[in-house]
């Protein structure tokens, strides 16, 4: 019976755990031995894949204030922290090089992100204006 439990587990395409085997038809199940008398009994109705079980709703993830050790910065590192920041405006630098508003200034003012010499974008933007770098 492990035999024919085995083959049609791999023709239904699923675990042996998962194959369902008629046992008013034990006896016909017990002669097949090949793959063609596995798929006979399947059309007959025999041997049928169990359905997974599956979950009705999903399982959250507690993380409200009372699950939280640690501050909001010992939580995401100084890293991540700095990305947030740094990344927005490195791609407003590059959206206004590539409309011609910013020039040569470009990799001075690059660099001065990569140092953090900027709070957020506003105050990129409000450097920018008081320097009269940005063209208009």
């Amino acid at each position: 019976m492990s035999l024919q439990r085995r083959l049609a587990s791999r023709i239904l395409d699923c675990g042996e755990s998962r194959v369902w085997i008629d046992p008013a038809a034990a006896v016909k199940v017990a002669q097949a031995i090949t793959r063609s008398d596995i798929r006979g009994l399947i059309a007959a109705g025999s041997i049928k894949r169990i359905k997974e079980k599956t979950t009705k709703h999903k399982v959250h993830r507690k993380q409200g204030a009372g699950s939280r050790k640690g501050t909001k910065k010992a939580r995401t590192g100084n890293k991540t922290n700095w990305l947030k920041i740094v990344r927005p405006q490195r791609a407003l630098l590059h959206g206004l090089r590539s409309e011609k508003k910013v020039g040569k200034e470009y990799r001075k003012i690059y660099l001065m992100i990569k140092g953090n010499s900027f709070r957020s974008k506003a105050h990129l933007m409000n450097y920018l204006k008081e320097k009269k770098i940005l063209k208009e």
